[in-house]
């Protein structure tokens, strides 16, 4: 029961977490917006996603920790949690050394940025694209480990041979 909690609680915060991203991705592509529109979108979706996924990241990364160390019992699930948990880790660095500093800078601009603000743009989406990659490689290897042939049963397995 506990198992299949801490399973649960796993995938749907690693989905939270990559599903918000893909959303971005997906549907706010800012290559075509004036200088304007780009601080103004950018300004509002930092101040209003940037707790939440901070804290999904951190939760994520440390919950897929623990699932692998559940998971000890059986090599290979532990092996894909803690790679899971790489590229969870992965992703708070591309976003604390990456992403931060360049929302930090958009939300003391007003709405003339500084004239180089279509490289910064350029480069927080492409930061942006590579973290989400590998959220969504993480919840692969999540869902592989849980849902996949053996996930469902080795460790109720390996525990009932252990007893």
């Amino acid at each position: 029961m506990v198992l299949s909690l801490l399973r649960t609680f796993n995938l749907l915060l690693v989905a939270l977490l990559a599903g918000t991203s893909f959303g971005i991705w997906m549907g706010f592509g800012p290559k075509g917006y004036s200088a304007a529109t780009y601080v103004e979108q950018q300004q509002h979706m930092t101040a209003s996603l940037n707790v939440l996924l901070t804290s999904l990241a951190i939760f994520s990364t440390l919950i897929t920790c623990l699932s692998a160390y559940a998971h000890r019992w059986v090599k290979r699930d532990m092996v894909m949690l803690l790679a899971a948990a790489l590229f969870l880790l992965v992703c708070i660095l591309i976003s604390a050394l990456g992403n931060k500093p360049i929302n930090d800078a958009v939300m003391t601009w007003s709405a003339s940025p500084p004239e180089n603000w279509k490289t910064l743009r350029d480069q927080w989406w492409m930061l942006h694209i590579l973290r989400t990659i590998a959220e969504l490689i993480a919840l692969v290897l999540i869902i592989w480990t849980f849902v996949g042939e053996r996930g469902s049963t080795s460790i109720a397995s390996r525990t009932t041979r252990r007893r």
